[in-house]
């Protein structure tokens, strides 16, 4: 984008799946511990409470996650790790995690609300404790459900934007390392396409090209789920 510009979408797409990565690490696990909690050991009262702030939780727009990536978490990661710069992957990926959290634990909570009483009753006949019965009856029995959150999960982290442009940083960079800053195929798409470039350039019409690979990455990501649920589904 400068004198000798030159276009590659690996850089682009490295970003794309660091902080996607970073995102899932957070969000998969608390995503799945929260919706086995509400499911099989909360109360009612407690269900009917944090069910919904979750929801609530996941209608914040996302600008304001990353601001607060910028503000807060930045600078408590650098009092951590003092060499990590302003703008990084690992700060964007975790906050993302965050705000994909309650698309996880809501949908797999439901998927494991759904699973028949009978089961669970069967299990503690057998003596099975509340926790075996969660881990070993209920989670496998919703698993084709709680596969299809991640996958839901997994296509949010890749199409997120708002978050990235702001903490990762513009500049982009091939890496594996989240320490470093990046910009993703959305965050390009969206900076070009604040009038970078003229329009009806090569750089301008290159954020067409990023859109349909963003686009294929996403397709990839749900069709393998697709296969991965249904394989799930006839086995349960």
């Amino acid at each position: 984008m400068f004198n000798n510009p030159r276009f590659g979408i690996l850089p682009l797409l490295s970003a794309t799946l660091v902080t996607s990565g970073v995102a899932l690490l957070v969000a998969i696990p608390v995503g799945t511990i929260i919706a086995i909690y509400l499911s099989e050991f909360a109360s009612s009262r407690v269900r009917e409470t944090v069910k919904p702030f979750l929801e609530l939780l996941g209608g914040v727009p996302t600008i304001v996650y990353g601001h607060f990536a910028l503000v807060a978490v930045t600078p408590l990661l650098q009092y951590f790790f003092p060499g990590l710069p302003g703008f990084n992957m690992l700060s964007a990926g975790l906050v993302m995690g965050v705000a994909i959290v309650p698309y996880i634990s809501s949908l797999s909570e439901d998927a494991m609300r759904a699973v028949p009483m009978a089961m669970r009753e069967g299990a503690y006949g057998m003596g099975a404790t509340r926790f075996q019965t969660a881990i070993t009856v209920v989670f496998p029995a919703a698993l084709s459900g709680i596969l299809s959150a991640y996958i839901l999960g997994i296509s949010r982290a890749v199409g997120e934007t708002m978050i990235v442009a702001v903490a990762a940083g513009g500049q982009p960079n091939l890496t594996a390392n989240p320490a470093e800053q990046g910009q993703t195929i959305s965050a390009y798409i969206v900076q070009v396409a604040l009038g970078d470039l003229p329009h009806g350039s090569i750089g301008y019409q290159s954020i067409f090209a990023a859109g349909l690979s963003l686009f294929v990455l996403t397709l990839i990501f749900n069709v393998i789920g697709h296969f991965i649920r249904r394989k799930y589904r006839e086995e349960y």
